[in-house]
């Protein structure tokens, strides 16, 4: 399942970047769908943020959509299989199969996440970028941190072409 609350978090972080990192905002779950104006080299960027549970209407927003960044939690073991599930969902979609992919493995920074050793295993990921269609990039985050946000902003720099991002 994605996070939806770590992507608000990691999309607040990077909005502030530009200035000085502090601490994450307090912000409450996604309820539905989120949209984030980004500048990045003076040029905007929009995110689409979809919650995890908004997994049955995902597909009618792929039409649109230019690059996914998919956010799964590093630090909660009991929901690999169903995050790895929904990637697999998300991967094999006819309108995706030449869209850019951010995997992004959060709370890094807790103790008791997994390492990204453990959390490509466990995901088979080796397996998953040799089949997929897709350009597909893995980072590991701290939404609390900040750690990974220089990397997801060069990301996003590097797979924009003038569309919004999901």
């Amino acid at each position: 399942m994605i996070n939806a609350f770590s992507l608000f978090v990691i999309l607040i972080c990077l909005k502030e970047s530009t200035e000085e990192l502090g601490q994450p905002p307090p912000t409450l779950p996604t309820v539905g769908t989120n949209l984030t104006d980004l500048m990045i080299n003076k040029r905007r960027i929009t995110i689409r943020e979809l919650g995890g549970c908004m997994a049955p209407i995902w597909p009618s927003y792929y039409r649109d959509c230019e690059a996914v960044i998919f956010v799964i939690d590093a630090a909660n073991p009991t929901q690999v299989s169903a995050s790895c599930i929904q990637l697999l969902s998300v991967l094999a979609a006819e309108p995706l199969q030449q869209t850019a992919v951010l995997i992004l493995f959060n709370k890094i920074d807790l103790p008791c996440s997994m390492s990204l050793v453990e959390m490509k295993s466990l995901f088979r990921m080796d397996d998953i970028i040799a089949c997929a269609k897709q350009n597909i990039s893995v980072l590991e985050v701290s939404a609390w941190d900040g750690s990974g946000l220089d990397e997801i902003l060069k990301w996003l720099h590097s797979h924009r072409k003038g569309k919004r991002l999901p």
